[in-house]
């Protein structure tokens, strides 16, 4: 029960640095970046250490007070937002604990954010290769919680591909370290694997030793006009094979995204000098000078051979490649800008990828009036964005009601093709109820291992997993 001594119990425990409850400084905390939630919390906690976290946890077990962990809140579902529990952001806690090049490894803590994570592997010429649009706010422990995904799953996977081992405040308030940088581990079940895409309802991740990889000598980025979905599900299968395994990313783009961004996004412009309904950004890294320009344009003259691209542009220098993936990275921002959209982070085998897009957009249009399809995403992994906004700015509230008639034929969609509603962004609470109905056993499996570790269900109910 949340009372004043559990309130002063909590206060104690970070000291006057560790904790808030002025309403100017819980106003971020308590809604997202795109405004669709709006929360509230009677104190925000911001321990510096893990031994602070575990306090916090501690006295809430016992009080039987509910916790939301939070990163950076960059998450675009619902599950960082609070709705009166005890909000414990990771903020603060920002120490590169280790940097281990011979082990090809780096421990952090879970306020780290993703941007100063790659600027320190550079350093080392090394890589972490998690890269995403919102790199520049988003802390390792949120996208650990949920399993980010990003450009780059197509050549290094997933996050959780990416991590060697994980601290995490378990539900009781007791500490497990499993720090260890170890690619070879056989004693018993793989325990970090709980916490990776859990969404903090097992535990708050504090800690985390990742994975680094060696840095590219040469990395090389074209942009391609291409006329369909399909035509860039084979461009994907050319560069596979004219790398050698060396391609890094493939992004399909839509004409109608490229525009909202060239509107949108200050200082961009479009490369080519015609328009074309489709676009392919590509990416090679190589691990020699020549070989990823060598192989772009062995990729790049087939296809034009083939007819899957109409013209393309070859980056010439590093700012030429991030002006090029600036035309990718913001388009969330733009259609933000455009007005609300009904939003689907949804999977597909990459073959059958363009059926899915051209079903999903008439369906799409049969329910909503007005709709502008809005498919763009990470063709070598099968992840596409496909959201649903007005052909008119300024949609709001009442528009992503008139959307849920598509969103339902989407997701049927979604299942028909064998893919998943949930692809990179993780459930949180929008996509906690429509789960569990399409997934029952799953869900059933999840609430059997969360009752195990959270008896009490005081780590971030609602999310992931709905309440009976």
């Amino acid at each position: 029960m949340m009372t004043p001594q559990t309130i002063d119990a909590l206060k104690s425990a970070v000291g006057s640095k560790g904790w808030s409850d002025d309403p100017h400084e819980l106003a971020p905390h308590v809604r997202d970046w795109r405004g669709r939630w709006e929360g509230e919390t009677p104190l925000l906690m911001k321990p510096a250490s893990t031994d602070e976290v575990a306090a916090i946890v501690e006295i809430c077990a016992k009080a039987g007070v509910a916790v939301t962990p939070q990163g950076g809140n960059t998450g675009l579902v619902g599950g960082s937002i609070p709705h009166g529990e005890i909000l414990v952001s990771l903020t603060r806690m920002r120490t590169i604990r280790e940097t281990d090049p011979a082990n090809d490894s780096m421990t952090v803590e879970a306020g780290c954010i993703l941007e100063t994570i790659q600027q320190e592997a550079a350093a080392h010429n090394r890589l972490f290769p998690l890269s995403l649009g919102s790199q520049g706010s988003a802390s390792i422990g949120g996208l650990i919680s949920t399993n980010a995904g990003g450009v780059h799953v197509l050549r290094y996977g997933m996050m959780r591909d990416l991590v060697l081992g994980i601290e995490a405040v378990l539900p009781d308030g007791r500490v497990w370290n499993g720090l260890r940088g170890l690619r070879k581990d056989n004693s018993g079940y793989d325990l970090k694997q709980l916490f990776i895409g859990a969404e903090g309802t097992l535990g708050i991740v504090t800690a985390a030793t990742l994975k680094l990889f060696p840095r590219p000598a040469e990395t090389t980025i074209a942009f391609a006009g291409i006329p369909s979905p399909d035509a860039a599900v084979k461009l994907l299968g050319l560069a596979k094979t004219a790398s050698g395994g060396a391609l890094s990313a493939l992004e399909l783009i839509p004409r109608n995204a490229l525009e909202l961004v060239l509107e949108h996004i200050p200082g961009t412009r479009d490369p080519l000098a015609q328009p074309h309904p489709w676009y392919a950004l590509i990416e090679i890294g190589a691990g020699r000078r020549g070989e990823g320009r060598s192989a772009m344009e062995a990729t790049l003259e087939e296809a034009f051979d083939s007819h899957l691209v109409a013209d393309a542009v070859i980056a010439e220098s590093e700012t030429q490649a991030a002006a090029l993936w600036q035309l990718r990275e913001p388009i969330a921002e733009a259609e933000k800008a455009h007005g609300k959209a009904a939003k689907h982070d949804v999977s597909i085998p990459v073959s059958r990828i363009a059926a899915f897009i051209e079903e999903a957009s008439e369906a799409a249009a049969r329910h909503v009036d007005g709709a502008n399809v809005i498919a763009f995403g990470h063709v070598g992994d099968g992840n596409v964005h496909f959201n649903v906004a007005h052909k008119n700015a300024g949609a709001g509230d009442e528009f992503l009601k008139a959307c849920e008639p598509a969103t339902a034929a989407i997701y049927d969609l979604v299942q028909k093709y064998g893919g998943s509603i949930a692809a990179e962004h993780g459930v949180g609470t929008l996509k906690a109820d429509e789960l569990a109905e399409r997934r029952p056993l799953d869900v059933e499996l999840m609430r059997t291992v969360k009752a195990a570790l959270d008896p009490q269900g005081l780590m971030n109910p609602r999310v992931l997993i709905p309440v009976r």
